[in-house]
């Protein structure tokens, strides 16, 4: 027997629309509309959310793992089911779950095990390295930085296209080729960890890498001689990039400035660690981020509603905008138009939050998490 909810008496926040004294309508693991409250329809359980917010569920482009679980690290099932689980808690329904720099043989092990455990909130893999500038290394260590090629890129992605959905490379150093073929196997590739001068990366931009990854970390400055990266990311109306809204890897009026001149081509991420005392990464907790042992930033300790939280209460986003960067504007990058809003037929991933952005209630693919 289908299972069909109705979330009343809130805020539905879904795209560019916010609806009040109306119903969230879930059919099974679908969204089957939005309608006025008195015009739920037999069979639907009321859910009263008691004037809390209604979002799509959050999105997350990069995260490496959270609370004890690196993936990196602890390369098993129970790993990733484990950070699934805390994602979703923390009203995260979809994630690609991230690997920085490592060998490929750590990498093909990783795929082989995110395909055992068939995850249902991950939607892949994002390979963060190794084909990087060393100069951009940023946590990641150099004797593994490698040059792309094609022979290297069919290593991880040949046949394993279900599982490595985005990769991250210094386009200054990666042929043409190269980014053709990850292209061509249906990868997001994006810019990151590259020292790319503007000409170099508005090329890029031009064929066939449509984001950057973490604006202002790990590459070229703005500088008025030489706008670099983010200059060649804010002049390409096509270009996307994420971006840490933590106070600590970018100063929330960078974020303010970057929103001003991207618009909806900025979105969020956590570029999340956890606490790990083993292998390459050695991520130490230091109160809001952490650091690798040397003091290196290397990771942050957000969720994306803080992540949302910090662009409404330090940047002075909107709220509706600030979900959009959370949920609309990924999906839209990752290619997934049935997630990332609240329309009929798509998945039914739901987030209810409180003002004080504390998650109360979690659906996801239609059945209540919290």
């Amino acid at each position: 027997m289908k299972h069909k909810l109705a979330l009343v008496n809130g805020r539905i926040f879904t795209e560019y629309e916010i609806y009040e004294q109306h119903a969230l309508l879930i059919d099974s693991d679908l969204i089957a509309g939005i309608v006025p409250e008195a015009d739920v329809p037999e069979g639907f359980e009321l859910m009263d959310v008691k004037g809390a917010n209604i979002s799509p569920g959050l999105i997350d482009l990069q995260i490496y793992g959270t609370g004890e679980d690196l993936f990196s690290a602890e390369l098993t099932v129970d790993s990733i089911h484990r950070i699934e689980q805390n994602l979703l808690k923390q009203g995260c329904t979809s994630f690609v779950l991230t690997l920085a720099t490592n060998t490929l043989e750590l990498f093909n092990q990783a795929i082989e095990v995110f395909e055992e455990a068939k995850p249902k909130v991950a939607l892949g893999l994002h390979l963060e390295g190794p084909f990087l500038n060393a100069a951009k290394r940023g946590a990641h260590p150099a004797e593994l930085i490698q040059k792309a090629s094609l022979e290297l890129l069919g290593s991880v992605v040949e046949g394993k296209e279900d599982v490595v959905k985005m990769m991250t490379i210094a386009p200054e150093l990666t042929e043409q080729e190269c980014i053709d073929y990850l292209n061509e196997k249906g990868v997001l590739v994006t810019a990151g960890h590259s020292a790319a001068t503007y000409k170099e990366a508005t090329h890029a931009f031009d064929h066939g890498v449509p984001a950057v990854t973490h604006l202002w970390n790990a590459m070229s400055p703005l500088h008025h001689r030489d706008v670099g990266l983010p200059g060649a990311a804010f002049n390409h109306d096509a270009v996307c990039a994420s971006i840490i809204v933590d106070g600590i890897h970018s100063d929330f009026e960078t974020v303010k400035i970057s929103k001003e001149l991207m618009g909806e081509r900025l979105f969020l991420i956590t570029d999340a660690v956890a606490k790990c005392d083993k292998g390459i990464y050695q991520h130490v907790f230091n109160e809001d981020h952490y650091t690798m042992p040397d003091g290196t930033l290397s990771g942050s300790a957000l969720t994306m509603l803080k992540a949302v939280e910090n662009c409404v209460e330090k940047v002075g986003i909107s709220l509706e905008e600030s979900l959009r960067m959370a949920t609309l504007y990924p999906a839209r990058l990752f290619g997934r138009h049935d997630l990332g809003n609240l329309n009929s037929g798509s998945i039914a991933n739901v987030l209810v939050f409180d003002q004080d952005f504390q998650v109360q209630q979690v659906v996801f693919q239609g059945k209540r998490i919290i």
